[in-house]
């Protein structure tokens, strides 16, 4: 039985994986914007991207 790899790094708030060697993707929590067969490629687009920083629901402090 083999166990599933997982390669992860942040670039400009985005997360750049790949699993099992297979192709590497540059995501946000919701969406894939791009798949690439190098990570010198997914790396280059994440930095090509304008910064993400994920929307957080803060709510107001009511006193």
């Amino acid at each position: 039985m083999s166990v599933p790899m997982l390669n992860k790094m942040h670039m400009n708030g985005y997360d750049v994986l790949s699993v099992n060697n297979g192709p590497w993707r540059v995501c946000t929590k919701g969406d894939r914007l791009g798949s690439f067969a190098s990570r010198e490629e997914a790396l280059a687009f994440a930095a090509s991207l304008p910064g993400y920083r994920s929307k957080s629901n803060k709510k107001a402090n009511s006193q």
